[in-house]
């Protein structure tokens, strides 16, 4: 981290580390009525029907964290549905770290489709079964976002790493501040084979349900005057990185389970791939 960052964090962020309340934590921002917050916060569910999906997003805006929640995915023949769960600023050039989840016909895995936007481009697809059923059970998804990269991880098991490589001329999101987002919502127009597959309302209502949000995160505060603690174990994902063990892991997933890798797309990119496929 170089010094002008890491001032700039002083002066402008308070870090914060809570086991979150979705009461106190989060609005419920769209679906009339659909999403609930249950158990005295400890539960949020999603629900889409035939009318409507539905929302929700943080209070807070953070610029760095390492972003933690439980989700169950819809049970069922999900076909045509999505479930997001994100990190994104607003504007045509905003900044965007994403979890996606496409849904399918009974039996067949749930594609996990993720992306990097910086400064308004994105078109950074990567996407992966998954080594379990998402439906039976919640299962950790988690965002490690710090100024050295971003690493996308399924029960602590990293499946993608987008390195800063400001050096080399890319851009990386580190100026703009996000909020956490996550929606549930129609998208049979291309979520499932390309739009072959059509949403089953005879299924619906459809229901994702999430708990354990957990933040380690800058909140983003004008007026703070202080970071938080310097104290290295408090903030070390500040400078976590993967180690060897990480390495081999996301290796492990991404030759068994990723099926797209758009810096492998030759069709997609014929006149050469993105400039950070060479360099990760």
């Amino acid at each position: 981290m170089t010094t002008s960052l890491l001032s700039f964090l002083i002066l402008s962020f308070l870090v914060v580390a809570f086991a979150g309340n979705f009461n106190q934590d989060f609005d419920i921002t769209w679906g009339d009525g659909r999403a609930k917050i249950l158990e005295n916060g400890q539960l949020l569910t999603l629900c889409l029907d035939k009318n409507s999906g539905s929302g929700f997003r943080s209070k807070n805006q953070y610029l760095f964290g390492k972003i933690d929640l439980k989700i169950k995915l819809v049970f069922g023949n999900s076909a045509g549905t999505v479930t997001t769960y994100y990190l994104s600023s607003i504007g045509s050039s905003h900044d965007e770290i994403d979890f996606e989840f496409l849904g399918n016909l009974s039996g067949d895995p749930y594609i996990l489709h993720t992306n990097v936007f910086t400064q308004g481009k994105g078109n950074r697809e990567q996407q992966f079964y998954l080594w379990f059923d998402p439906t039976k059970d919640f299962h950790t998804y988690s965002i490690l976002w710090n100024p050295q990269s971003i690493i996308f991880s399924v029960d602590g098991t990293p499946i993608r790493q987008f390195k800063n490589m400001e050096a080399s001329g890319i851009p990386y999101p580190k100026a703009q501040p996000m909020w956490i987002y996550s929606s549930l919502w129609n998208a049979d127009d291309w979520a499932t084979r390309g739009g072959l597959v059509k949403t089953d309302w005879a299924q619906a209502p459809f229901i994702a349900s999430y708990r354990n949000y957990n933040a380690q995160a800058c909140v983003w505060s004008s007026t703070s005057s202080s970071c938080g603690s310097n104290n290295s174990t408090t903030n070390s994902w500040l400078s976590e990185s993967l180690d060897s063990t990480g390495q081999s892991r996301i290796k492990w997933v991404q030759n068994n389970y990723m099926i797209y890798n758009y810096c492998t797309d030759i069709k997609r990119f014929p006149q050469g791939f993105p400039p950070e496929c060479s360099l990760n």
